[in-house]
């Protein structure tokens, strides 16, 4: 048994009410922060969140410590908030027990790393900087998520994750690179590193471009962060129910490109592998793309039992910092094409631009799935088929639709893409995406230049 589900065990003892459910979420985790090629900031965290949910004549309440020593306390707290909540007609109950699938996700050495070894991995990060000043982390933890309830249902969890990122900056260059993985010996610190420098010593004189829709080849990085911010309203049930999802009265239809295939696939091993979800629910996976047609959207018990009509959880309740969005996926798989390279796509669109990474995202249109942000670290002109000169930073508004419309090519080489931005309580999760081309991603306007 671990510390999280013995404490969550513990909490549950104290509980007063019809039916009572502790969740334990716990991290041991360390951050090595640098800038300027200096390691500064470094941040430990030993904690352990238990949250409490208590049902009483209908009526739910929630409470929570990170105290180990005040569950009395807890179980009090959302006894009194179930005793002035409303009900709540779509409550569905808590989970029943479960049989879980059996994932891997955990591993000795991630897990026992300290302050020195995280210190360590940053150094080799800088160690292969060069000139460039070197701005990022190496980051490490142990997670551990556990569940008991008065229904039966017991289940617990152990997560390991490791991240380096490295920009490599001076004025007037940049570049990006980052790699993640639950087994800290994937990770190589300086050859991140000299893929970001590599990157910054091609964009020194970047040029400015003319708004205008152009074909792009966009890296993993930017695939992975347009999927992120196209999932929060419409491959979710929330946003599904709320009719803010482009999937919206279009589930059968033929949306994309028929290469495009996105799955949420939280038991693949090249991922970070999960369970279960925040309910208790097994996780599974969920196709919400095959070859272009819109197939549905992930589901927690919450907005399942809100929409009716024979609808399941799918296992995808989430953690408490993100409950505002309702489910959500978590480990993105966008299935590969056939390019050999970021090279051979650059060929098949012969000219257009270039995308390393982007940032500063939001979402303008919802139902419409268009998409705004800035490109970074690395963009460039692409001329005759080949990438030629840097470029300033873009200003892009896209609409999904337009750029998973008609794809010319993605690569057969996926990159397994951090997700988890180190805020909050830590929940690790990625994305494995390939490289892609789009016939369609428009250019509104520019920004400054790389560099610092």
């Amino acid at each position: 048994m671990s510390r999280a589900l013995d404490l969550a065990e513990q909490a549950l003892r104290a509980a007063e009410g019809d039916e009572a459910e502790v969740l334990v979420h716990a991290e041991r985790s360390g951050v090595a922060r640098y800038a300027g090629s200096v390691v500064h900031q470094p941040t430990l965290v030993d904690d352990a969140m238990i949250r409490m949910r208590v049902v009483r004549d209908g009526k739910v309440g929630w409470a929570s410590t990170n105290r180990a020593n005040g569950l009395d306390e807890l179980a009090r707290r959302a006894s009194e908030a179930a005793d002035q909540a409303r009900a709540d007609p779509d409550f569905p109950g808590l989970a029943q027990p479960a049989e879980y699938p059996g994932v891997d996700g955990h591993d000795p050495e991630t897990a026992e790393l300290g302050p020195e070894d995280q210190a360590r991995l940053a150094a080799d990060a800088i160690a292969a900087a060069g000139d460039f000043g070197l701005y990022g982390y190496f980051t490490s933890a142990l997670t551990q998520i556990a569940l008991a309830s008065s229904t039966g249902l017991s289940a617990e969890q152990e997560l390991t994750d490791a991240a380096v990122l490295s920009l490599a900056a001076t004025d007037g260059a940049s570049g990006w690179a980052e790699h993640t993985s639950w087994r800290v010996s994937d990770l190589d610190p300086a050859a991140t590193t000299e893929e970001a420098t590599s990157k910054a010593a091609r964009t020194r004189d970047a040029q400015e471009i003319e708004p205008a829709t152009y074909p792009a080849v966009l890296e993993p990085y930017a695939v992975a962060e347009l999927l992120r911010w196209f999932s929060y309203d419409s491959l979710g049930a929330q946003g599904f129910i709320e009719e803010r999802s482009y999937f919206c009265n279009r589930v059968g239809e033929k949306l994309f490109d028929e290469q495009v295939t996105l799955t949420d696939n939280g038991l693949d091993p090249v991922n970070f592998p999960k369970s279960f979800d925040f309910e208790g629910t097994p996780r599974r996976a969920v196709t919400m793309i095959e070859n272009g047609v819109a197939r549905g959207v992930v589901w927690d018990r919450m907005t399942a039992a809100r929409a009716g009509d024979g609808h399941a959880s799918t296992g995808h309740a989430p953690p408490e910092d993100w409950r505002y969005y309702g489910p959500l996926p978590t480990a993105f798989d966008l299935a590969p094409g056939d390019a050999a390279s970021v090279d051979e796509l650059a060929e098949r669109i012969g000219d257009g631009i270039y995308v390393t990474r982007l940032h500063y995202l939001g979402i303008i249109d919802s139902r419409g799935a268009v998409l705004t942000g800035m490109t970074r670290d690395g963009t460039f002109r692409i001329r005759d088929g080949k990438v030629a000169e840097p470029l300033v930073n873009l200003r892009f508004t896209v609409p999904m639709g337009e750029v998973l419309g008609e794809v010319p090519g993605l690569t057969r080489e996926r990159m397994l893409v951090n997700l988890n931005e180190l805020y909050g309580e830590r929940y690790p999760f990625a994305a494995l995406v390939p490289a892609l081309a789009t016939t369609k991603f428009q250019i509104t306007g520019t920004g400054s230049g790389p560099g610092l």
